[in-house]
């Protein structure tokens, strides 16, 4: 009874100010997870399903509108629910693994997924974080949900029937269920994945119901087919290629029907402690309860005041998105110790260990938020890929579970060397240093993980186009940030100095792809003479999702540097500003067709601009390098505006993990972290009047703009602890003493403000 109250209290209706208004609202209640699910193939609005869960759970559950193995497993267009899935979906395009999904019928029993479907609305159902409920209308049954990190509460609303039924699908590609009536019982697993496992790989699960089963049947499909060969049995056990369970009640009008449910990669005994420990004997409500307690708590780590409730609702629901991943892929054992199923070599270790994330796209906003405000869990993120490499030999670049083949880089570096650089310790370094140096002289298991092309990358400067290593360009570019972050580490680590300068030179590397004469990275042939196929506007071939037009930017560590390649800050700058006023075309040859990624730029109607993929997402805030931060202010708004909302199709592109959120989120508070391992970010133009962030270390940062307008968008003054402040950045170390920046903003921009050499961020060549 003292924890609910405590939860209660947590949970106390929170003030807040909207256009001079106050307004009284629970923190959760402006999310919206079905943000991004207006998305198909063909554009991406997000490709993203309403995750019902908690913050980096090992679980999450979703609605399931698409057919069992579609990536898009969820969209808002369509008008059908064929299940309610367990999902550790990061992305449609690596796809689901260990799902299995509960579903009610009333009348004739339907086992087949596209028969059984009901139509719903999304005028009769409710999304947030921690519950969902929507109406099925074929069947006149109400199905809510509420999360715990490894299970959740089902509750089923039937009508008065003596035909009401509750499904449990198992999934394809291996699957058991067994019912134990007399304890309300089912138990099962599932295998289903993508990829990225061992032979031995299992979700476990296990489900309580509160009402005596009236029948209980099971089923198997054998076929690896569509048709509707379902055969039921009376046996109480099923294993097969796809098996289930079908469950019967007599129920009155209005009758609740509750599941409690839990999983377990370890095994079934440790499902059961899942269970045990997350639920236990908390109702449905108690369990809605502490979810929303959970997520009031994080979301409440930033308080803002003074915008639109379309600009509450649109930063909540982004900073829910950053909070989903990576996700936990660790359990506690019967003696609370941190253990985990190893989906690198199928032992279960001691330890953390966290999954689903790619650095493609984390290391660029979402890992430097963590750094920033969640320096806790980046540590134990951190023994978890300490963890990765003993267990595997490499460090992940797209760990889902384990590794699997998709994007470029070498990031997890990055992220290391900030994490450490910031301050955050609590695990082996020395180990993580030795797994960055392995990455960087070879590829992995597979090509995404290490450096694919590396005796090029290591014995000329870069990756050549004629040597059959595809995007050979983008890798070089991402490689040379890597070995940039690798020296900086290795200094703080105080490795020997001809390690420091190898790295060092490396991190120069973009140089060699830059041709002055055009003003484009592009791609170099293995004799040293440029790629005859380029045109800046060309897709794929060197690059990655994108074209010159938008890798070119990508010197994080060196824009200075980049700056004299092109002849000076001026020539940048002009061809900068010419991203934004080029017409959209496009060279689609390399794929064959116009990919989801092209479509969006251009709906975007922002000129070459591509917001919706990652690689050009921080070059407005390289107007803080070029002597001109007004046009980053400008530039900023006007993408926070336009290209982001609370509703479904309200995200750009890609969603991924989490980043095209943690662009939202830097750049409402008011700056952005172009440079992941400086501790400074890029000043941009916040969003609202006030923003105070509260640190894990008690102190609170600050960012005041009481001028702020949909009009003043840009700053005339900065002011740090109310002494003048020039610098076109704040530093973590300001963020962490709790300081407070005051911004003066007006309609017209301070041309003259940040404009000194001495105002700028890092850069490389000027540090």
């Amino acid at each position: 009874m003292k924890i609910i109250k405590i939860l209660l209290c947590i949970l106390v209706i929170i003030s807040f100010k909207a256009n001079g208004q106050n307004h009284s609202v629970s923190l959760v209640d402006f999310v919206n997870p079905l943000v991004g699910s207006d998305s198909a193939f063909e554009l991406s609005n997000g490709n993203t399903y309403p995750a019902i869960a908690t913050p980096w759970g090992m679980n999450f559950w979703t609605p399931q509108t698409g057919e069992m193995g579609n990536g898009w497993g969820y969209t808002y267009d369509a008008n059908k629910i064929r299940g309610f899935k367990q999902t550790h979906q990061p992305s449609p395009w690596i796809n689901d693994y260990a799902s299995f999904s509960l579903f009610p019928e009333t009348g004739k029993l339907e086992i087949n997924e596209d028969k059984r479907a009901s139509w719903f609305s999304h005028k009769a159902e409710i999304s947030k974080p921690h519950y969902y409920k929507v109406y099925l209308a074929d069947y006149d049954v109400t199905t809510e949900i509420v999360p715990t990190e490894r299970g959740a509460q089902f509750q089923f609303t039937f009508p008065k029937t003596d035909n009401a039924h509750v499904l449990v699908d198992g999934f394809f590609k291996g699957s058991m269920v067994k019912v134990f009536p007399e304890e309300r019982k089912i138990i099962g697993y599932c295998r289903n994945n993508s990829g990225g496992v061992p032979e031995n790989f299992h979700n476990y699960f296990v489900i309580y119901f509160n009402k005596d089963f009236e029948a209980s049947q099971t089923w198997e499909t054998n076929k690896k087919s569509k048709a509707d060969n379902n055969k039921l049995s009376q046996a109480l056990v099923a294993e097969g290629y796809h098996v289930g369970a079908a469950l019967s009640f007599k129920t009155e009008n209005n009758e609740k029907i509750s599941a409690k449910v839990a999983s377990s990669f370890i095994s079934l005994e440790q499902a059961e402690l899942n269970l045990s420990r997350e639920i236990g004997t908390d109702t449905f409500d108690q369990t809605k309860t502490k979810a929303a307690a959970v997520w009031n708590t994080e979301l409440g780590r930033i308080e803002i005041e003074g915008g639109t409730v379309e600009q509450y609702r649109t930063f909540y629901t982004a900073l829910y998105r950053v909070l989903l991943f990576p996700r936990k892929f660790y359990e506690l054992n019967a003696a609370d110790e941190v253990v985990h199923y190893s989906p690198y070599n199928g032992k279960v270790l001691s330890g953390y260990m966290f999954t689903d994330n790619g650095f493609w796209d984390t290391f660029r906003a979402v890992f430097p938020f963590f750094t920033i405000m969640y320096p806790d869990f980046t540590s134990k993120v951190m023994q978890g890929l300490v963890n990765t490499y003993n267990e595997s030999g490499w460090l992940p670049e797209w760990a889902s579970p384990g590794h699997r083949d998709c994007m470029v880089g070498s990031n997890s570096a990055i992220n290391i060397a900030d994490a450490y650089l910031r301050g955050i310790r609590g695990y082996d370094i020395e180990t993580l240093y030795e797994a960055i140096l392995k990455n960087s002289k070879s590829v992995g298991p597979v090509n995404s993980v290490g450096r694919y092309g590396a005796d090029y990358y290591n014995d000329l400067g870069y990756i050549p186009y004629d040597v059959g290593v595809n995007e050979n360009a983008a890798r070089t570019l991402e490689y040379a940030f890597a070995d940039w972050s690798i020296a900086e580490l290795g200094v703080a680590l105080n490795k020997p100095q001809k390690e420091i300068d190898l790295f060092r030179g490396r991190s120069l590397n973009y140089k060699q792809l830059f041709d002055p004469e055009i003003g484009f990275m592009r791609g170099k042939n293995k004799d040293g003479s440029w790629a005859k196929t380029f045109t800046p506007d060309k897709w794929g071939d060197a690059f990655t999702e994108g074209s010159s037009w938008h890798w070119t930017w990508c010197v994080f560590h060196d824009p200075i540097g980049l700056a004299n390649s092109f002849g000076g800050i001026e020539k940048m700058r002009n061809r900068l500003d010419a991203v934004f006023t080029a017409a959209p075309t496009f060279n689609d040859s390399y794929y064959g067709q116009q990919i989801h990624e092209i479509t969006e730029m251009l709906v975007g109607d922002m000129g070459q601009y591509a917001h919706g993929n990652q690689p050009i997402q921080h070059a407005i805030y390289l107007y803080n390098w070029l002597e001109q931060p007004w046009k980053t202010q400008m530039h900023a708004r006007e993408i926070m505006d336009k290209l982001y909302s609370s509703a479904p199709d309200g995200l750009c592109g890609d969603e991924d993990n989490g980043q095209t959120s943690a662009w939202y989120v830097f750049s409402a508070i008011g700056f952005y972290p172009v440079t992941p391992g400086t501790g400074q970010y890029a000043i941009g133009s916040p969003l609202f009047k006030n923003v105070k962030l509260h640190l894990q270390n008690g102190n609170t940062f600050e960012i005041k703009a009481p001028k702020n307008s949909k009009d003043n968008i840009y700053i005339n003054a900065i002011y740090k602890n109310k002494s003048p402040y020039t610098k076109n950045y704040i530093t973590y170390q300001d963020i962490m003493n709790g300081f407070v920046f005051s911004t003066d903003m007006s309609s017209k921009p301070n041309r003259n403000l940040g404009i000194e050499q001495s105002s700028k961020p890092y850069s490389m060549s000027q540090n």
